[in-house]
């Protein structure tokens, strides 16, 4: 399967946000899996000054854009088993920033433009095209639009990820030609029209053949007004092509056994390192030095939708806890202004840092205790998983990704990995933070077994990637086999492999806890379990899951039982001939001696 996958930003080259670890961790991943990827992403000037000595050049060309004829240069370089492009225009992407420009519209509409033009001069012609939130909605948009009059633009599928829907790209309809080289048609008929604006993220989720977003919590929570936006309506439009694939983390770059960013290694069973981390953590930031007090930290954007307020109205309250707090980030004035005053009224128990050290923010995830995100909403969330690996056990909000990976603690039966409340309030959320800091204190062996299973969570990106070429193949018909690498990693022989029209292979060895994860967050509609097949007939991405009970046909079982009954029914049947044989021949020998007697 050939798959380009188009977005704005991806580590190593430029990073900005969650997509860029998505889009540096998901294509090795599914060329791991057997499928041809190509990345094409714009060539930023801190790109060219990072990277240029290893790109090599391809070709260029001229892209048409409304009125606009201009060169686009094409690099690439080799990496990870992915070909990774590079669109080159001085013009729109020689900036010192990736976004917040006054033309992001127009620079993004050629980025756009050019992923197709350019078409031509990639080394494969892709069967699918993934795109990535507003930035590049205009690609399945073109595609249609290209189609009416090229038919070879037919066969290519799409798929639009939505990392957040908070960001759609929207502008003045009236500009749709003169900016985006569009006819007013696609505003008239309401393909790319919303409350009034030009919503370029709504004329993709339409034009997509598929779309998914980064968790399947999130993916529900896109059809109520109060997550999505004002794009409810669409969503629940869409909701046959809408699916849920919650995001990984590179499992190799984030391991506490190996990292060369933390202080002294550990790992789940001998977590002996965790400790030392602890103590220069808190000689780090300026805490008192005490191996029993938990600390509970915070690595984040100072935002409202992050839960802040929530801190805000209890801090008081969570300080006369006997716990430590650890706060870095950068954000918002008001909240920088109120962890900056909380600081001092506290010293030696809480530390704010307002600014984004990632040596700093390493050190916290290996010597906290605890990790609280109590977002408002959250389409994935990759903190916590990343807490999860170094024993950080996270108190979360149960929204978006956050339900979908953290199962709360049960300790009468040594369940869950972590910590959560429903509600969006701050007396919850302090009745769970109280919790679990005297769960540390009191029951340190109790938590040290939650510990052990936070940190055996598996997270990595081989899982999603399987999901992904579900959706790949449910969209463009074809079968896509298991892999030989994750059959051999799931101990299964080659004549066991499902064929593609079989509803359940295989269950997949999974941790306890990670099972409850996704049986608890994905309800049936929206995203079936990655070891299942998907059909080449579907329609919509993902459809009711077969439970892994349920993964033999339901007649197998009975057939065993009616094969049973027959051979005993056979046997009966065969008793009884002979009797009646026995019976028969005797009265006939009766009768002769009768006969001759007489």
């Amino acid at each position: 399967m050939k798959i380009l996958y188009v977005t704005s930003e991806a580590v190593p080259f430029c990073k900005t946000g969650g997509l860029a670890d998505v889009a540096g961790s998901l294509p090795p991943a599914l060329a791991e899996q057997g499928a041809e990827v190509a990345v094409v992403l714009p060539l930023y000037a801190r790109v060219r000054d990072r990277f240029g000595s290893q790109l090599k050049f391809e070709c260029y060309d001229y892209v048409d854009l409304a009125w606009r004829h201009n060169y686009c240069g094409l690099f690439s370089m080799e990496k990870d088993g992915v070909t990774w492009y590079f669109l080159d225009n001085e013009q729109y992407f020689n900036r010192s920033a990736l976004y917040g420009q006054s033309d992001d519209g127009e620079r993004f509409a050629f980025f756009s433009r050019a992923v197709v033009r350019m078409l031509d001069h990639f080394k494969f012609w892709p069967e699918v095209v993934h795109c990535n939130d507003w930035q590049s909605a205009l690609v399945p948009i073109y595609l249609k639009d290209d189609g009416v009059r090229e038919e070879r633009y037919r066969s290519i599928k799409t798929v639009v990820t939505i990392h957040n829907i908070e960001y759609q790209g929207r502008y003045n309809p009236y500009v749709l030609g003169e900016l985006f080289g569009l006819d007013a048609g696609w505003a008239k008929d309401g393909t790319i029209l919303l409350d009034g604006d030009a919503n370029l993220l709504k004329g993709a989720i339409l034009c997509a053949d598929a779309v998914n977003t980064v968790s399947p919590t999130y993916a529900n929570e896109l059809k109520m007004p109060y997550f999505a936006h004002r794009m409810e309506g669409v969503m629940r439009q869409c909701s046959e092509k809408l699916s849920g694939v919650l995001n990984g983390i590179d499992m190799k770059l984030y391991d506490p056994r190996t990292d060369g960013r933390i202080l002294k290694n550990f790992s789940a069973e001998d977590t002996a390192g965790k400790d030392a981390c602890k103590a220069e953590l808190q000689r780090m930031v300026g805490l008192r030095e005490d191996p029993q007090t938990p600390i509970v930290a915070m690595v984040s954007r100072l935002v409202s939708h992050k839960g802040l307020d929530l801190i805000c109205e209890v801090l008081h309250d969570m300080m006369e806890l006997p716990m430590q707090l650890v706060v870095l980030g950068t954000g918002d004035q008001r909240y920088e202004d109120f962890f900056s005053w909380a600081a001092q009224q506290y010293p030696g128990r809480m530390s704010v840092r307002m600014d984004y050290n990632e040596d700093l923010s390493m050190a916290i995830y290996a010597g906290a205790d605890l990790f609280l995100m109590p977002s408002k909403s959250e389409p994935c969330g990759l903190s916590q998983m990343i807490a999860m690996r170094y024993g950080t056990v996270p108190i979360v909000r149960e929204t978006g990704g956050l339900k979908d990976t953290v199962q709360p603690c049960e300790s009468w039966r040594d369940a869950g990995n972590g910590f959560s409340f429903a509600n969006y309030s701050s007396g919850d959320m302090l009745h769970v933070i109280r919790e679990a800091v005297y769960l540390y204190k009191d029951y340190p062996d109790v938590f040290g077994r939650l510990r052990q299973r936070a940190m055996s969570c598996d997270f990595s990106w081989a899982r999603s990637a399987r999901e992904y070429l579900r959706i790949y193949a449910t969209i463009t018909g074809q079968a896509w086999p298991i892999h030989t690498d994750t059959r051999r990693a799931l101990e299964i022989p080659p004549e066991e492999a499902a064929p593609a029209e079989e509803s359940a292979p295989v269950k997949e060895a999974a941790p306890v806890e990670e099972a409850a994860s996704v049986e608890e967050a994905a309800p049936a509609e929206e995203a079936a379990p990655v070891e299942e097949a998907a059909p080449a007939e579907e329609s919509a991405p993902v459809e009711k899951p077969v439970p892994a009970e349920e993964a033999a046909p339901a007649e197998e079982k009975p057939a065993k039982k009616t094969r049973k009954t027959a051979s005993k029914s056979a046997s009966k049947a065969a008793k009884a001939d002979k009797k009646t044989e026995k019976k028969t021949s005797s009265k006939k020998g009766t009768a002769g001696k009768k006969k001759s007697a007489e």
